[in-house]
């Protein structure tokens, strides 16, 4: 892998960091603990929004951004060439 590729290969993964740690971010920060009075108002089942996006919804969104992350740093590996 030349220069130009390998500096292609940490931009895109960079980017896709920083794009999971933005959802990141907003899911644990902004959803779960700024929001939660105001998504309280709303109800998924029994449970308010808010509560349940601080208790369960931030969990479950932390596994699909790992998985997510897998998924696409393997095709970026393929991408570019890169061999396990």
């Amino acid at each position: 892998m030349d220069k130009n590729q390998r500096q292609a290969y940490w931009r895109a993964n960079t980017a896709l960091i920083r794009n999971l740690l933005i959802v990141w971010a907003l899911v644990s920060l902004i959803f779960s603990i700024l929001l939660v009075q105001p998504l309280n108002a709303l109800r998924l089942g029994t449970l308010p929004l808010g509560f349940w996006m601080a208790q369960q919804g931030s969990i479950l969104t932390f596994v699909v951004l790992i998985f997510i992350y897998a998924f696409q740093m393997d095709k970026l590996d393929r991408k570019f060439g890169i061999r396990k």
